[in-house]
């Protein structure tokens, strides 16, 4: 039996040809219901049980720019990386071969990998800094990545909306052409002046002739959005009275590998894998380690 199949149920979730287009066009998707209610409900007592400290294993390094929220850091917003790795039951959720097939339909790719996958917590706090994530697109964190059809399924474990603080994209900036960028784009949004970023992403639409058009996804429970990496996106306050829970999956398509890419100090672009995966024939970083990047998708 081919582990990657599909049920003709499964089948009739997948984006249609016209939804293909429309995520080529405006570089976000919202999917049809992907987890059934219970799925979801499992995903979020996983996840219960790893914030209380349940490991299926750990990493066995520490790359120097892992997120790793622990008790001590306090109610702030949670970021964990690998938890697809550190956590079996998480896993068996984000591994879902329907996930996979919806992203391979989206980049038109045969094959799709988990790139990194990062549990996010937004306490209801609306007045907290760290709830606010600054425009941004992930490609600039992945640019020892040679491919530009990476994506990202942002994954809620409820209904999500702007009282949420849900992600929002940047319709269409996908396609746009880049200026003002440098290698202070390839550290995380954490580390940057928000102000900065918003003043960036309005100079890069008036450079594509146009204006910032911001789209909150409103996402049901068992439903996702979609997003390019190259997608300018971001997420306001949680105004609401729960956390905002959910998982970004970080998906690569199957022709994505390790890229040299050279900073202005003579470095060059760092990703966590880099130190966590096994090596290619000619020393390189391997994104297609299973043990780290496992498959989603094969047709």
């Amino acid at each position: 039996m081919n582990e990657f199949a599909l049920t003709e149920q499964e089948r009739a979730l997948l984006p249609t040809d016209d939804e293909v287009r429309f995520y080529a066009e405006h570089g976000w998707y919202l999917s049809k219901k992907l987890f059934s209610d219970d799925e979801v409900d499992e995903l979020a007592a996983a996840v219960d049980r790893y914030y209380a400290g349940e490991r299926s294993r750990l990493l066995p390094t520490r790359p120097p720019r892992l997120a790793y929220w622990t008790p001590e850091h306090g109610d702030v917003q949670r970021h964990n990386d690998y938890v697809h790795y550190e956590s079996d039951a998480i896993a068996k959720a984000l591994l879902k071969p329907l996930i996979g097939a919806v992203a391979a339909r989206l980049a038109e790719a045969d094959e799709i990998r988990v790139f990194q996958s990062t549990l996010i917590h937004k306490p209801p706090i609306a007045e907290e800094p760290s709830n606010v994530v600054p425009w941004h697109f992930d490609k600039h964190y992945w640019s020892s990545s040679s491919s530009d059809r990476m994506l990202t399924a942002f994954i809620p474990f409820h209904d999500c909306d702007e009282e949420l603080g849900t992600i929002t994209m940047v319709d269409g900036s996908h396609v746009w052409e880049e200026v003002g960028s440098d290698d202070s784009a390839t550290k995380h949004f954490a580390e940057r002046d928000p102000d900065h970023l918003e003043n960036l992403l309005i100079a890069n639409a008036e450079h594509n002739g146009t204006t910032v058009r911001k789209i909150p996804m409103i996402i049901p429970k068992g439903h996702m959005s979609f997003h390019h990496c190259r997608t300018y996106h971001g997420s306001g306050p949680n105004r609401s009275t729960r956390p905002r829970q959910a998982i970004s999956l970080h998906l690569q398509d199957g022709d994505n590998a390790y890229r040299e890419f050279p900073l202005s100090d003579g470095n060059l672009a760092f990703y966590n894998h880099d130190s966590l995966v096994r090596r290619t024939a000619d020393g390189k970083p391997d994104y297609a380690d299973s043990e780290f990047c496992p498959p989603v998708w094969r047709a």
